[in-house]
This record gives structure tokens, sequence and C-alpha cells, in this order.
């Protein structure tokens, strides 16, 4: 699948009605578990339509087949994706004996093998060399940049790519079943971000000198979400729409340092540093909190002191 990125992925539609001041005040995240046949920038016009807010973003991009775990930030929230952190789960099927040109079945079909008698230990033994940090290169129907075009642009023009190996991190890879008759055999996946399912299948099928591909992928896990906080996208029919997850909870992995009083808010706010009695190395992001509890924006260890990254409600 394409890089989960955790980059905010605006859009440019506008909503059907202008934001009220209410929602103009949102900040907080939403879980959806996208379906299959809808792109990830799709589901984000629908969460804008439903909460009449421009400023919505996803953090990990999904391709339409995907279904799973699709992280949406709304308000100021779209500012705190890059501090989101958490490997990605998935469980999916790969199909031996088939390779395509994509290297899931929504690619042209470029060779199809026999398929050797495998029991599970075979299976097991030929999984074991992708556990681990290892090199992985990108399917060429990705959103990898190649002289400044992305390379599924230039594959699907004809072009012949040879695209650089990547360095990815495959931490769990389980084998959940083995169908012989279809060929097929379940994962469970739990990587790094920037690691390719669909090349997993392809290396794979490689591997057991057969080929392979992706048939199908749901993703279960994040940016630290999971599927247990989900929400599916019809939900966002019904009015009012779903509760958004507190930032400050979403945010309880790291560092907090509190304002002591409205004059060092009225500080922070004009972008001013601050000095703290945590020790902490430099470059450690820290969520700073306001007097009231309430989340004031996010700063950096330097120097023994904290410098601002995220100032919300600015002055100036």
């Amino acid at each position: 699948m394409p890089p989960e990125s955790q980059a905010v992925a605006n859009l440019g539609t506008p909503a059907p009605a202008a934001p009220t001041p209410q929602a103009q005040e949102l900040c907080g995240f939403l879980v959806l578990d996208k379906p299959s046949g809808l792109t990830s920038h799709g589901c984000v016009a629908q969460v804008r339509r439903a909460y009449g807010l421009k400023r919505v973003g996803h953090g990990g991009t999904l391709d339409p087949a995907v279904t799973g775990v699709l992280p949406i930030a709304l308000g100021g929230a779209t500012r705190l994706l890059p501090y989101l952190t958490g490997e990605k789960r998935y469980r999916g099927v790969v199909r031996l004996g088939l390779r395509t040109s994509s290297d899931d079945l929504s690619g042209d079909r470029l060779e199809e093998r026999p398929v050797p008698s495998l029991d599970l230990g075979e299976l097991e033994a030929a999984l074991a060399p992708f556990r681990g940090t290892i090199q992985q290169r990108p399917p060429n129907v990705s959103a990898v940049h190649v002289d400044g075009e992305r390379a599924y642009k230039r594959a699907r023009r004809g072009e012949e790519l040879n695209l650089a190996s990547k360095t990815v991190t495959i931490r769990e890879l389980h084998l959940l079943g083995w169908d012989p008759e279809r060929a097929e055999l379940e994962l469970a996946v739990a990587c790094t971000a920037g690691t390719y399912i669909r090349a997993l299948a392809r290396d794979l099928g490689e591997a057991l000198g057969c080929g392979g591909c992706l048939a199908e992928l749901r993703r279960t896990g994040a940016l630290g979400f999971d599927l247990g906080q989900s929400v599916p996208l019809d939900r966002l029919q019904l009015a009012p729409p779903p509760q958004l997850l507190d930032p400050l909870v979403v945010l309880g992995h790291l560092e907090r340092h509190q304002l002591s009083g409205e004059a060092e808010l009225a500080s922070w706010r004009c972008g001013r540093s601050l000095d703290t009695s945590l020790e902490l190395p430099d470059g450690t992001a820290v969520v700073v909190v306001g007097p009231n509890g309430s989340l004031a924006g996010m700063a950096q260890a330097q120097a023994g002191g904290l410098q601002p990254r995220l100032v919300l409600q600015a002055n100036g």
C-alpha cells in the first residue's frame, strides 16, 4: 500500500455551508473505519461536510481498495499529526502464483506460475527473512517521487522503473492461515511507516519461486489508534456527528508542561520560550497545557527550556 505518511491532506473543495463559530473551535481526532472503494481524500470530504469544517486532514493514506483505520484530524488538531507516532498494523491476504504490475489485484497480470506444494513449516521458513529491519523496493505503482514525479504516474505511462530499495522494519509478521486450494495465506503485520505490504507479498512470492501479490488488506492500527476506536463512515450521516477524541488524551504518550497562570499563558501566546523543571534531551516534544488544563500548544526541549513549536490562539 502507499506509504502511510503522516502528512496532512487538506482538501480545497468548499463545504456545503459556511462553518459555524462552534465548528471553527473544534480541535480533535476521529478514527474512521474506511470502507473499500473510497479514497482517503474522499473520506476527508465527508468529514468536512458532517462537521461543517474546512480544516480537516488525515494521517496515513490508504488505497481505495484497502479498509480499516484512517485517523482524521479536525481544526487545530491537523497541526498535531506530526506528533503522533505508532507502528502500522495490518491483516492481509497474499495470493501466490500471480505477478501483477501493481503488486496487488488492481494491476495488470504479468505472469502466472504453478504454486509448489507448501506446508506451514515451509511458509514459516519463507517468512523468517522478512522479519526485522530489511531492505524493501517500493512497488512501481506507488507514491514514491522519481525526478519530482510520482512513480505511479510514470508506471501508468508504461515507463520502465527501477526504484531504489528503502530501509523498513517489520516488527511482527505472523502466519494466520494457509489455503492451498486458493494458494492464499493470511498474514498479520506490524511495521514502520513507509513499509509496503504489496511489496512484502511480491517479495514473498519471489522467495517461494512462484510469484505473489496482495489480494486483500485491512489496516488495524495507525498512529496509536486502533479499530476499537473507529466509527463506520456511514455514521457521519447521523446527527450529531461522532464525538471527537480529546487531543490531550491522544498525546498522552508525550511529556507535559502546565503553564502556571495567566501571565505565563500570555507570554506563551506571544511565542516566548518557557522555563521548565523537566530534565529532557534536546529535541523532546512536550505538550503545553494552559492553566485551565486545556491544550495550549507544543514545545520542544532545548538548552534547558522549552521552545514553542505550535502555539494555539497565538497573539499577533
